[in-house]
């Protein structure tokens, strides 16, 4: 798994976290989270680009085990990653918007790339 932060979670509660989170960014195209998890999700997100674009049976049995919707996950080999099959990378974008009302958290927009 792509990163070491540990956004103070249990794994196993940190792991189904980012699942909901990039699927959530693939159903939607973005998201607004703290600078970190967004970090996270870019991650994980890119790599299940990467993936989609293989094409392969194994690429896709991955993706589905991974995502927890099968219609985004459909949408992901079928829409999102032939949209990306000339770029080698940089799917997704960070955008920070300031600090959080309430406890100044660090707050950023993480979205799919045009």
């Amino acid at each position: 798994m792509p990163g070491t932060r540990k956004l103070g979670r249990t794994t196993d509660h940190r792991r189904a976290m980012l699942r909901a989170m990039v699927t959530y960014l693939f159903e939607n195209g973005k998201i607004e989270t703290t600078v970190t998890r967004a970090k996270e999700v870019s991650a994980m997100a890119e790599k299940m680009v990467t993936l989609a674009k293989a094409g392969d049976l194994h690429s896709k049995r991955q993706i589905f085990a991974y995502v927890t919707k099968e219609s985004v996950a459909k949408k992901l080999s079928d829409e999102i990653a032939p949209k990306y099959a000339d770029r080698k990378g940089g799917y997704t974008r960070i955008i920070k918007t300031g600090p959080r009302r309430g406890d100044a958290a660090e707050m950023a927009i993480i979205e799919l790339v045009d």
